[in-house]
């Protein structure tokens, strides 16, 4: 596996840069937005790269928005691999070809839409010191990676920096006002009970994600990425039991190893070793090979 990563876009006059996407507005009502090989855990954005997650991320993200596009609209136009087709106003370096996306300009809402279907990472924290997830009380007695009795709508903040916080369901309502809190409610539980059952079929537990939206000529469309390695939490149904933590295909991987370290999860982060790029980078390409039967371009 080669070393290098690309951590920085190379195109000039970037509008925005995230913890891994490095977004342009094309002036015409697209976005380019090119995901690098930046990893972030635990809200820091990690010094150390991995090698072709940024393609991952813009691929599988696509894969998904074309196969739901009839259960909610998304901005998604196309992958760019700097062919004319992609009409753009500058020439897309070879480097940034399969990781670049065109995409419709929306006016973000600044919510993270989370949808839990068990009871696993901060939830699973939140349940052993209180007994309740997202502040809704649960039934006594559930244990790590337990399945819900159904998939929860558990919305945060969309922090610039620092931590998201939670949000009640009253929270989202007094943010974004109730009709459209309903909608992104009901919109992310149909999102992720289809995608849960297509990615059961192929031998992969959803366990959580979290999805974006934006408004768009008046409606709530998904925006940035959807159900990926980042933005959800990849089990294997076959080594699948509820009561332990589970093997998975995303970054929990590269959070379980900066926790072994003990680094208090404050900036900076420290790097990491060659085998845990590595395993990452296994751990993506076999989520993406997975879900949609076909290898990385």
């Amino acid at each position: 596996m080669t070393p290098s990563v690309l951590i920085d876009s190379p195109l000039p006059n970037r509008t925005y840069r995230g913890k891994v996407r490095d977004t342009y507005d094309l002036g015409d009502g697209r976005m380019l937005i090119v995901a690098m090989d930046r990893i972030s855990a635990f809200d820091v954005v990690l010094p150390t790269g991995i090698p072709d997650k940024g393609k991952v991320l813009s691929q599988m993200s696509a894969w998904w928005f074309e196969h739901t596009e009839d259960v909610v609209p998304n901005h998604f136009i196309r992958i760019a691999d700097g062919t004319p087709a992609d009409d753009l106003p500058f020439a897309l370096p070879r480097e940034l070809a399969g990781r670049s996306t065109t995409a419709k300009k929306a006016e973000r809402i600044d919510v993270e839409c989370i949808v839990r279907g068990y009871l696993a990472g901060s939830a699973w924290a939140e349940y052993r010191q209180y007994g309740t997830v997202n502040g809704v009380r649960m039934e006594k007695g559930m244990v790590e990676s337990e399945q819900l009795i159904e998939p929860m709508f558990t919305p945060t903040t969309k922090a610039e920096a620092g931590h998201d916080e939670p949000m009640t369901l009253s929270d989202l309502i007094q943010e974004v006002g109730p009709e459209q809190a309903q909608v992104l409610k009901l919109r992310s539980l149909a999102l992720y009970n289809f995608a849960a059952a297509y990615a059961r079929e192929r031998g992969i537990i959803i366990a959580d994600t979290k999805f974006e939206f934006g408004r768009h000529e008046g409606e709530l469309i998904v925006i940035d990425e959807m159900l990926t390695p980042d933005s959800s939490r990849f089990w294997d149904l076959a080594d699948y039991k509820a009561g332990q933590p589970q093997a998975s295909f995303d970054k929990q991987y590269v959070r379980d190893w900066l926790s072994a370290t003990g680094w208090d999860k404050e900036p900076p982060a420290p790097q990491l070793p060659a085998d845990v790029v590595e395993g990452t980078a296994a751990r993506y390409a076999e989520a993406y090979r997975r879900l949609t039967g076909e290898e990385v371009r």
